[in-house]
């Protein structure tokens, strides 16, 4: 059966994001020295190819994907925009510090919504719809073979509500540049809405492959599932 294979970039940061500030909707472009760290991990690793290219809205999402493949005319998806921070949006965690708002948003895990802005579960919401249009958009064209370049709370919400091996969503967090490359069997997707992570990114080149991540990451699935039932030293082997 066909598979379809995309990969799962996370942008570059721009210097509100080097500066500690909240960067959602915001407009804001690739901070020079992030342009120069893509271009050394592009000459390092190898980034897969694809024929199909997608990116969020913002310009540092399209421009680190151009940025890797320049010949890209990428589609962008609205839905995958990144958290809108209201209020809060281009502040540092410093700079609110003093507002009892920002401090219960915190202590309550970042769930509600900051004034004006967008709540956790509202924000997952709306990119797993985007992502299953996404999906549905490949099956529909045949397209096997797809980048798309994101932010790191959008890769996360993703993998953690559709990837196999199940892992939370902090556990998908990665560096800027990097990213997982996942696989889509329609019929699974059609009946349980899963893709399969099997590999990290990028590969090869003069650096170490990073494949360790999802396996450990699959270990770790496997021993919460099985731990109990292989006991003892089994339970630990590497």
């Amino acid at each position: 059966m066909k598979s379809y294979v995309l990969h799962l970039i996370r942008n570059m940061p721009c210097e509100g994001n080097l500066e500690g500030r909240y960067i959602g909707r915001t407009e804001s472009p690739l901070a020079m020295g992030a342009v120069a760290e893509l271009a050394k991990l592009k000459g390092q690793f190898q980034y897969p190819s694809a024929r199909a290219f997608y990116a969020s809205p913002s310009s540092r999402c399209v421009d680190t994907l151009k940025i890797l493949y320049p010949e890209a005319e990428p589609e962008v998806v609205l839905e995958l925009a990144e958290c809108d921070f209201g209020e809060w949006e281009g502040r540092t965690g410093q700079e609110l510090s003093g507002d009892p708002r920002f401090v219960a948003w915190m202590e309550g895990g970042g769930q509600a919504a900051p004034p004006g802005g967008e709540a956790s579960p509202v924000f997952v919401q709306r990119v797993c719809a985007g992502f299953e249009m996404l999906v549905q958009n490949l099956l529909a064209a045949g397209q096997t073979s797809a980048a798309l370049v994101t932010h790191a709370g959008v890769m996360t919400a993703l993998l953690a509500a559709y990837g196999l091996p199940r892992a939370p969503f902090y556990d998908w967090m990665c560096d800027p540049g990097w990213g997982y490359s996942v696989r889509i069997t329609p019929g699974l997707w059609m009946r349980s809405h899963v893709m399969e992570v099997f590999a990290t990114l990028p590969q090869g080149g003069q650096g170490e492959r990073p494949d360790h991540l999802v396996v450990d990451l699959a270990r770790e699935a496997a021993e919460r599932a099985y731990g109990d039932r292989m006991g003892g030293k089994d339970a630990n082997r590497s």
